[in-house]
């Protein structure tokens, strides 16, 4: 881990990423004292306005998405007085130049570029920074995701940014990387004796995981649609949660260490082709339905147009390893569900025998869980049998119990982050364990390749679902045709 970056080159910073996450995630650090004294921030759009114009939309943002019980104007003030904002397009030499000119006697102390752009501009923006003088050794570029399209478009990018920049000092962004519970997987693997020892195909019949928004496009027609829910969740948020379960343990927490590991698992995928897609994916397309009560209408009448995208996948996946050999990994994603959620479910394998049933009675007995819920809370809870009470006269009884940890009671006097604060945090001080390197990038694109090219070769199309439920009825066939079911 190298100094501090004391300047930070946003790009993008008109957007919808920046406003809701980035500068609320700047002013909490800046009053947590995380940030140099004299830190500045150089935002960038495409939108022509001054300083202070800026400076006062940004303020209204605070207010709108940190909440009136943590802003305050002063801590506002502070933060706001160290934006500068330039506009910039892509190109421009005299616009980048005004950047460099802006930070100049600043560089000797590490400048961090944060890349809130689409995907199509990180290379040109990058090469006008090196252009303007400002990649120097050192210098931090981070990129949001998507990083590319497919495999050949993401090793081209980052065979632009790579002639730059080093490895060692790119950041690709996921933001679920950042989230307290998914950095409490390794936690509860590689911190307690309890769970490592079964964490394996001995012990476990299944993993679930499932990330589920009540959402539509929401103003994002001209991103999505192409695009669809598996390159869009699969590719990154969800394989990114996968490598973190399945991974063998790290010799060390630290980013060679735990990235290494996450890369064996996602080159571990077993890939698809035509005609394995049938039976291990769906595709679905929202229709429409109601989401909590709402009448919302179809994805076809949103665009405008006819569609074969897809907004629902679910996929069964193998890691074809010794520890998950004959483990399925059933994913899904979709929008319009009916809920809001993140979640990992591990389902254990039941016991061999039970000593439970008598005089014809069936015990009750079910296999153990464990419950890993990200969001909207963020929680764990294994599930567990206990006995009913009673007196026995026909047998005992048993019931499935929770033993529940929510973070925000375990930890009640500690404020819980937003991710990008950790994330932007690890930016500027240069620690990327958090963020996903260019192995692990075109590892998961290559699997997810293997199943567009499979839809595309069997003739997959997008099955309709009516809004407000969990995608077409082939998901929940996809995984019962293996005796279990979502956990919904």
């Amino acid at each position: 881990m190298t100094a501090q970056s004391a300047t930070l080159i946003l790009f993008g910073a008109t957007g919808d990423l920046a406003r809701r996450m980035l500068f609320p995630s700047l002013y909490n650090l800046m009053g947590d004292g995380l940030l140099p004294d004299d830190f500045l921030i150089v935002a960038s759009g495409r939108t022509k306005m001054d300083d202070e114009a800026f400076r006062a939309d940004v303020d209204a943002c605070l207010k709108k998405f940190i909440g009136t019980e943590r802003y305050d104007g002063e801590a506002a003030a502070k933060l706001t007085s160290r934006i500068v904002y330039l506009p910039v397009e892509t190109g421009n030499a005299d616009q980048f130049a005004q950047i460099a000119a802006r930070v100049a006697d600043r560089v000797d102390r590490g400048i961090a570029v944060y890349l809130s752009t689409p995907p199509s501009l990180f290379a040109p923006t990058a090469i006008s920074l090196a252009e303007a003088g400002l990649v120097t050794p050192t210098t931090r570029i981070a990129m949001e995701k998507p990083i590319g399209k497919d495999f050949a478009s993401s090793v081209e990018v980052n065979d632009a940014i790579g002639k730059l920049v080093d490895e060692n000092r790119i950041f690709r962004v996921d933001h679920y990387l950042g989230k307290e519970t998914v950095q409490n997987l390794m936690a509860l693997r590689f911190g307690n004796m309890l769970f490592e020892p079964l964490w394996n195909a001995n012990a476990i019949d299944h993993v679930q995981i499932t990330v589920g928004e009540t959402v539509g496009l929401e103003g994002r027609v001209s991103y999505y649609d192409g695009v669809g829910a598996l390159r869009d969740m699969v590719q990154n948020h969800i394989l990114q949660i996968l490598s973190i379960i399945a991974m063998e343990p790290p010799a060390r927490f630290d980013a060679t260490s735990v990235r290494d590991e996450k890369v064996k698992v996602l080159r571990s995928l077993r890939p698809m082709d035509g005609e394995s897609v049938r039976t291990q994916s769906v595709r679905g397309q929202y229709t429409p339905g109601a989401v909590q009560g709402q009448i919302v209408t179809g994805y076809a009448d949103e665009l405008g147009k006819p569609s074969d995208t897809e907004t629902f996948v679910a996929l069964k996946a193998h890691i074809d390893n010794w520890r998950w050999h004959g483990v399925p990994f059933y994913l899904r994603t979709g929008k319009r569900m009916p809920s809001r959620q993140s979640e990992i479910m591990i389902q254990f394998k039941p016991v061999s025998h039970s000593i439970f049933s008598a005089r014809g009675q069936a015990s009750g007995l079910e296999p153990n869980a464990l419950i890993i819920r990200l969001q909207p809370e963020e929680n764990i809870r294994l599930l567990i049998m206990a006995k009913q009470p009673g007196l026995d006269r026909d047998g005992v009884k048993l019931s499935e119990v929770g033993l529940d940890v929510a973070l925000d009671h375990a930890f009640a006097g500690e404020r819980r982050r937003i991710a990008y604060e950790r994330l932007l945090l690890d930016l500027l001080v240069g620690d990327p364990t958090l963020f996903v390197r260019r192995d692990e990038v075109e590892a998961q694109w290559q699997w997810i390749d293997s199943i567009i090219d499979g839809w595309k070769q069997s003739g997959m199309k997008a099955a309709p679902y009516a809004s407000g439920n969990w995608g077409p009825s082939a998901a929940i066939a996809l995984i019962e045709r293996d005796g279990a079911s979502w956990h919904d």
